[in-house]
C-alpha cells in the first residue's frame, strides 16, 4: 500500500495530521505549489531589502543583546551558521522520535508561510529529511520558550547541516553519515534562514498537539471508567438527567452527562436497586462526575483551540510582509502555548484525582455498597486490590506537585534582553508526565470497576458499559471471584497501554 501524504501550505495543518506524522512514519510530506511560489516572492523581498542597504535585525545584525552590532555583507551566511552552532545547547534525555518528527513537520509548515522569507529549498530539505526517516537527536531540556524553542530547533538545524547527531537504530549516529546514506546533501543556510529556522514555538507546540489528542482520548475513556464504577457501586444515574445539565449548560458538562447516559442505558443493575435504596444521594465523585468531567473537557477544548491557531501561525522573526516591509516582533514568544499546557496539566490532574476517589470507593468495604473488601472473595487471607488504590494515590500526589504552572516562572535570559520568558518546554514535560499518570489511574479505575461488576453477575450493566467491559476482558482475563492474590502490576500496565492507545475509548462504540 503506498504511503499517505500530507501536503503543507502553511495555512491548514491539523492536529490529526501532526499525530499521523509523529506516529505513522510511513506518512510522507509534500509542499503545495502555490505556497512555494509565494515563498519565492517573499524571499525576493528579503534580498531586495538587504541589497538596498537596510539594517534588519538578525539578517545583517547580531542577535539578542548583540542586535546593535552590524555584520559585514560577506559574512551574512556565516552569521546564520554560527547562530545554529552556538544555540545547539540542549541537554538531557533525547526527545522521542515521534515528537521530533512532529516538530520537523510544524517547522516546515511555518517556514512555508510567506512571512518567513526563506528559500523554498530550506523547507524542501527539511521535508526530505523527514520523508527519508532521518530524525535528529534533540535533547529535551534547554529551552525557555521565548525567542522560540531555540535549543531544540537548533539541534534539528544542525543535523540538516550535516553536523550533530541523529537517532539511529542502535543509538546516536553522525548526521552527516545519515544524510549520505539517504542520498541527501547537507543544507547550506543563507542570510535570514538560520534565525528563521530556530525562532519559533514548534517544540512546545508539537508536544501540545500530541497532548491534546491524547487528552481527548483519555477524557472519553475516563467517562467510560466512571460509568463502569457507578454501575459497580450501584449508584443512581438520576443526577445525569438532561434537565439538570441544561440548567447549567457548559459544553463539556452537557457532553459528559449525555455520554454517561448512553453508557448506562438499559442497565439491569440499575433496575435491581431502583426501589428500596435507602441512599438519597451518591458521593460527589459519582454524583458530580459530569460537572468535573465537563470542566476538564472545556480546558482541553481551550488547549485545542490554542494549538490549532499555533500550528499555522508565523512565529519566526523578523517577518516579511507584502510591499517589502521586514519587521522584527515577538511572535516567537510561547506564552499562549505554555499557558495552554499548564491548563491541560491542571485539568488532567483533576481527571485522575476524582478517578482515584472512585477507586477508593470500589475497594473500601465501608463505601462500596456491599462489595467485598478490596474486591477479593477472601479478604484477610487475600489483600486483593488494596495496593491498586495506593498506587493510584501516589500517582495523583505526584501529579499535584507537577501541576504547579511553569508559565508563571520566568527567569530573564540573554543579558536581560529576554526579560520575560514562558518556560513552555518545562510546562510540556510536566504535562506529559501528568498525562502518563492519569492514564495509569484510569487503568486502575477500570481494573477495579470491572472486578466490581463480577460480584454483581448475572446482572448486566448498561449497554455501553458492557461493551467496554468486554473489550477490557480481552486484555485482562476475567478473575471471578478474585480469591487468590496475584501481582496487579502487569494488568495495570497492560490496561494503561490500552488506555493510551485508545483501545478502551468508549467513543468507538457510537
Amino acid at each position: 500500500m503506498p504511503a499517505s501524504q500530507i501536503t503543507l501550505d502553511g495555512r491548514s495543518l491539523t492536529i490529526g495530521e501532526v499525530v499521523r506524522i509523529a506516529r505513522e512514519p510511513a506518512t510522507r510530506t509534500g509542499l503545495d505549489p502555490a505556497a512555494r511560489d509565494d515563498l519565492i516572492a517573499s524571499r525576493r523581498l528579503v534580498e531586495q531589502a538587504i541589497a538596498s542597504g537596510q539594517t534588519i535585525y538578525g539578517i545583517n545584525t547580531g542577535f539578542g543583546k548583540l542586535a546593535n552590532v552590524r555584520i559585514a555583507p560577506d559574512k551574512l551566511d556565516r552569521l546564520q551558521v554560527n547562530l545554529i552552532r552556538s544555540h545547539a545547547a540542549g541537554v538531557g534525555t533525547p526527545l522521542p522520535a515521534g515528537v521530533v518528527r512532529a516538530i520537523m513537520l510544524l517547522r516546515a509548515n511555518v517556514l512555508l508561510r510567506p512571512t518567513s522569507g526563506v528559500r523554498p529549498e530550506l523547507v524542501e530539505a527539511l521535508t526530505a529529511m523527514l520523508n527519508r526517516g532521518i530524525v535528529p537527536l534533540v535533547p529535551e531540556q534547554g529551552s525557555v520558550g521565548a525567542s522560540g524553542d531555540l535549543a531544540p530547533l537548533s539541534h534539528i538545524a544542525l543535523a540538516l547541516m550535516g553536523e550533530g547527531e541523529v537517532l539511529g537504530d542502535t543509538g546516536p549516529a553522525p548526521a552527516a553519515r545519515a544524510l549520505g546514506d539517504a542520498g541527501l546533501q547537507p543544507f547550506h543556510f543563507a542570510l535570514k534562514e538560520g534565525l528563521a529556522f530556530i525562532n519559533g514555538t514548534q517544540a512546545q507546540t508539537a508536544l501540545l498537539a500530541l497532548l491534546v489528542h491524547d487528552a481527548e482520548v483519555l477524557w472519553r475513556t475516563s467517562v467510560g471508567a466512571a460509568a463502569m464504577a457507578l454501575e459497580a457501586l450501584r449508584g443512581t444515574p438520576a443526577p445525569l438527567d438532561s434537565r439538570i445539565h441544561q440548567a447549567r449548560p457548559h459544553p463539556g458538562q452537557l457532553e459528559a452527562a449525555a455520554m454517561m447516559r448512553q453508557l448506562l442505558a438499559d442497565s439491569e443493575i440499575r433496575e435491581s436497586h431502583r426501589e428500596g435504596d435507602p441512599r438519597v444521594q451518591d458521593a460527589y465523585s459519582l454524583r458530580c462526575a459530569p460537572q468535573v468531567f465537563g470542566a476538564v473537557a472545556d480546558a482541553i477544548r481551550f488547549a485545542r483551540e490554542t494549538v490549532t491557531v499555533e500550528l499555522n501561525a508565523s512565529t519566526d522573526n523578523p517577518l516579511v510582509f507584502p510591499g517589502g516591509d521586514v519587521i522584527s516582533g515577538g511572535n516567537f514568544h510561547g506564552q499562549p502555548v505554555a499557558q495552554a499546557l499548564d491548563f491541560l496539566a491542571t485539568a488532567l490532574t483533576t481527571l485522575q484525582a476524582i478517578a482515584e476517589r472512585r477507586v477508593e470507593r470500589l475497594v473500601n468495604p465501608d463505601l462500596s455498597q456491599g462489595l467485598p473488601a478490596f474486591l477479593t472473595a477472601d479478604p484477610g487471607l487475600s489483600s486483593g486490590y488494596m495496593m491498586v488504590q495506593i498506587s493510584a494515590a501516589s500517582l495523583v500526589a505526584e501529579s499535584r506537585t507537577l501541576a504547579m504552572p511553569a508559565s508563571i516562572g520566568s527567569i530573564p535570559t540573554d543579558a536581560n534582553q529576554e526579560d520575560f520568558v514562558p518556560m513552555g518546554m518545562a510546562a510540556a514535560y510536566k504535562a506529559q508526565r501528568i498525562l502518563a499518570n492519569a492514564q495509569r489511574v484510569i487503568a486502575a479505575e477500570l481494573l477495579c470497576a470491572s472486578q466490581g461488576l463480577e460480584f454483581l453477575a448475572p446482572l448486566r450493566p448498561g449497554r455501553g458499559v458492557e461493551a467496554l467491559y468486554r473489550r477490557l476482558r480481552g486484555l485482562v482475563p476475567r478473575v471471578a471471584p478474585l480469591d487468590a492474590d496475584r501481582p496487579p502490576a502487569p494488568d495495570l500496565e497492560r490496561l494503561a497501554r490500552a488506555v493510551a492507545a485508545g483501545e478502551l475509548d468508549p467513543g468507538a462504540e457510537w
